[in-house]
């Protein structure tokens, strides 16, 4: 029996809870990894997992175990890394996940410039702001707008949002401009932003002269994508508080305008997400080090004075 081989089957059959999951994750049959397991189990003279039809425990001896386990395969995979790295580009497929106002605005138009550099990289980029479960969909890390509610991920700020609150002049035209936050919950409405993982719809959130709101509009929608967020915006749904790199283009040629411009809306931080359990190879660490340096520009975005003075 190759023990090593067997390891990284257990340890990944206990991070996806299920063999058919590991197994794709492995790109090897489940037969495969059964047998493995059976052959690790046979050698230590324990049971390590308790499977049953629709689901695979572990037992207290393959818990210790796992802890062990995952600790060295990590060291074995840094000290590999440690001595080929200097001599190899980083390379292998790279599983990212971020929203898709990120991935078309940001990311994807410089891609071509982190291919040059580490061509040897595949990505297979996620778009979307779904709930993830990153070690069954083998994610490697992720980019995400908001403090994370996640505390299993390690997750690194890396830049901040600067927003605007805004309205197509059709919505302005139709119910009037609003002149305090609060107008929002009364005659006016809002289009909402559905956090997929709070399940509801976050307040919106305003500051003038050290004094804080926080505002429940009413809404007519909401939507759990950035992109369709700011369509519904520019359909004349309601207002909203939209990032200045996603904004700057319909306020700069007139489909939206600012509103409430006394009232200032807080920044949103970014972070760069990724499991506690997942050993941080070279290729995450340059493509991390690469995303870093191509959002630090968002949290000194501004928009030209004379679009500020629409409002």
């Amino acid at each position: 029996m190759d023990q090593l081989s067997a390891m990284r089957v257990f340890v990944r059959v206990v991070e996806t809870g299920n063999f058919s999951r590991a197994a794709t994750a492995l790109d090897m049959p489940k037969t495969t990894v059964t047998n493995l397991i059976q052959g690790l189990e046979a050698h230590l003279r324990t049971t390590l997992l308790n499977r049953t039809t629709r689901r695979v425990m572990v037992t207290t001896d393959g818990a210790l175990y796992y802890e062990r386990a995952s600790q060295i395969l990590s060291e074995i995979e840094e000290l590999d890394g440690s001595l080929s790295n200097s001599q190899a580009q980083p390379s292998g497929r790279l599983r990212v996940e971020m929203a898709g106002a990120f991935a078309d605005l940001i990311v994807i138009p410089a891609l071509c410039d982190f291919h040059t550099r580490y061509p040897q990289i595949t990505i297979d980029l996620g778009v979307g702001d779904r709930l993830v479960d990153y070690i069954a969909e083998n994610v490697d890390c992720a980019l995400r707008g908001g403090t994370p509610a996640d505390q299993s991920l390690i997750a690194r700020k890396v830049s901040e949002m600067e927003m605007i609150t805004c309205a197509a002049p059709t919505y302005i035209e139709k119910i009037g401009m609003p002149t305090k936050p609060e107008d929002l919950t009364g005659d006016h409405f809002a289009v909402g932003y559905l956090m997929a993982q709070a399940g509801k719809v976050l307040p919106m959130e305003f500051e003038k002269d050290g004094e804080s709101r926080e505002i429940t509009p009413r809404y007519i929608v909401s939507a759990n994508d950035a992109r369709s967020y700011l369509n519904a915006v520019l359909t004349g749904l309601g207002v909203a508080q939209v990032p200045v790199f996603m904004a700057k283009e319909p306020l700069a040629n007139g489909r939206l305008v600012p509103v409430l411009t006394d009232w200032r809306c807080e920044p949103i931080p970014l972070y760069v997400v990724y499991p506690q359990t997942r050993h941080l190879s070279n290729k995450v660490r340059v493509f991390v080090d690469w995303l870093v340096r191509l959002v630090q520009g968002l949290k000194d975005e501004r928009l030209p004075s004379q679009v500020l003075r629409i409002g």
